[in-house]
């Protein structure tokens, strides 16, 4: 064993962690395993090596080198937290489920990792044990508001439950932060809706949005800015696509959020040749490192194409790594993806380019009514900004269609419950795949589900979902009028 003294054992590790902040892999990994060497029972050691190789995009090693930190720190609660994260974040269902019940262990009584480990069953699709465990956290720990949404986001409560006298019992206190109001108000709403309260359910969500307004504040010219400084980079340019063979063929199912990308990526994920990758957000962030950013970033017409390979092996390498795929097809339902249209159909070879379209009076409902991780998804806690951010998603998807005609395949969500053979073998097609009527059955998934979502693609295709505006046509008023003259298509 190699023997270090400790002076120089902090000055090496010190040097990985600035090798990992610049993305010098190897230097980083050297140091580590010569640290190993050393002490080769530090959990430390194997929690950045696996840090390293997460962002490097091995996912074997990421996976790997976390548990063998917590088999060297099994009492660490602070490690086996992040590791049970990473789990849960690439998949390796068992080992997150493990951690988590390793960190229940560790303090029977605390409440995170029990809604954690419930939350991460609602994922994988074991609603009935999630919804156990939540109901008996609640019972336990009443006065943990986030409970009440995370449980009622696939649970539909009957009128008689007694969670629902609890919550209005809450609900009157005035000690509740904005963040309780929040979490509460869009479970009561949730729940007034799903009870047939319908009278009731705006005034919850009215008082949850401005909460979450106040913890996570918006700017539309923010946001319209950096759309058109993405769409002007990759103006004019070329956009004949790349040569090569991609190792994974990559088809991106864009939309506007709770517009049906989700449905969509599952009938492909049905496909025996696909992996459902959902909303990976590698080509936005890959781009950025590889092509900069803000008013440092390269136009399309400007980039060789060894830059446009960079960027194109590090989506892929991310791709493999969060989903593991073995298969040759990945879809990828990203936000705001269609602002990329032209870097991908330039620098991705292959890639399919899918967008869904939705009534935008059942988008902008169904994302007010929806808890959104707090700091995504801004605009969704007023009407009138919900209005303006779904009218840029339709411009870039105007500039596409004139500038790429017959490339990016569309489909109305409307059309595809209301009638989903036809649809769904055009989708398939899209995707460059011959049709499979394992497509139809998305009930049959086994695949995780990260959005919100999550309950609904567990159910057969159907039509129960349109023009759910209507019902709220007077409380939808601001969003209407912020729609102004442009057509309802």
């Amino acid at each position: 064993m190699l023997s270090l003294p400790a002076a120089e054992k902090r000055r090496l590790f010190a040097e990985a962690l600035a090798h990992r902040k610049a993305r010098r892999f190897d230097a980083a990994k050297d140091i580590l395993k010569r640290l190993m060497l050393s002490e080769p029972g530090n959990a430390e050691l194997h929690f950045l090596m696996s840090q390293v190789a997460y962002d490097e995009g091995d996912r074997d090693q990421a996976l790997q080198q976390m548990a063998e930190a917590t088999r060297h720190a099994p009492e660490n609660a602070k490690l086996l937290t992040s590791a049970a994260e990473r789990f849960a974040q690439l998949q390796a269902n068992d080992l997150a489920l493990a951690a988590f019940d390793r960190l229940i262990a560790l303090d029977p009584k605390a409440v995170a990792p029990r809604a954690n480990r419930a939350r991460h069953l609602q994922v994988m699709g074991r609603l009935d044990e999630a919804e156990a465990e939540l109901r008996k956290l609640i019972a336990r720990h009443e006065a943990d508001l986030e409970l009440y949404r995370i449980l009622l986001g696939t649970v539909r409560p009957k009128p008689n439950d007694p969670i629902l006298r609890k919550m209005e019992r809450f609900w009157t206190s005035s000690r509740m932060n904005d963040e309780a109001r929040m979490n509460l108000g869009f479970a009561l709403a949730k729940a007034m809706e799903d009870t047939g309260q319908f009278d009731r359910v705006f005034g919850f969500l009215a008082a949850a949005n401005q909460a979450q307004r106040k913890l996570a504040p918006y700017s539309a010219e923010t946001l319209r800015a950096e759309t058109d400084r993405l769409l002007a980079a990759q103006d004019g340019a070329e956009l004949t696509p790349a040569d090569g063979v991609a190792e994974i063929s990559s088809v991106f199912v864009c939309g506007m959020p709770r517009s049906g990308t989700t449905l969509a990526e599952q009938i492909l994920g049905q496909h025996s040749a696909v992996t459902a990758g959902g909303e990976l957000g590698h080509a936005y962030r890959q781009a950025i490192l590889t092509f900069g950013d803000g008013d440092g970033l390269k136009p399309l017409s400007s980039l060789s194409s060894k830059s446009l390979r960079l960027w194109a092996d590090r989506y892929q390498r991310m791709v493999r790594r969060d989903t593991g795929a073995t298969s040759p097809v990945v879809t990828d339902k990203s936000m705001r993806t269609e602002r990329l249209f032209g870097y991908i159909r330039r620098g991705i070879p292959g890639a399919g380019m899918i967008v869904i379209h939705r009534d935008p009076r059942d988008i902008a409902l169904s994302i007010y009514k929806n808890h959104f991780a707090l700091g995504t998804h801004r605009y969704a806690n007023d009407l009138a900004d919900i209005a303006f951010v779904i009218k840029l998603f339709r411009r870039s998807v105007a500039l596409w269609r004139d500038r790429m005609p017959g490339i990016v395949h569309e489909v109305r969500y409307e059309d595809l419950v209301m009638d989903p053979e036809p649809h769904a073998r055009a989708l398939v097609a899209a995707a460059g795949l011959d049709w499979q009527e394992s497509c139809l059955r998305i009930q049959d998934s086994k695949s995780t589900v990260q959005t919100l979502s999550l309950a609904q693609v567990r159910q057969p295709i159907h039509a129960g979902r349109r023009q759910a505006w209507r019902r709220y046509e007077t409380e939808m008023a601001p969003f209407i009028d912020a729609w102004g003259d442009e057509p309802w298509d």
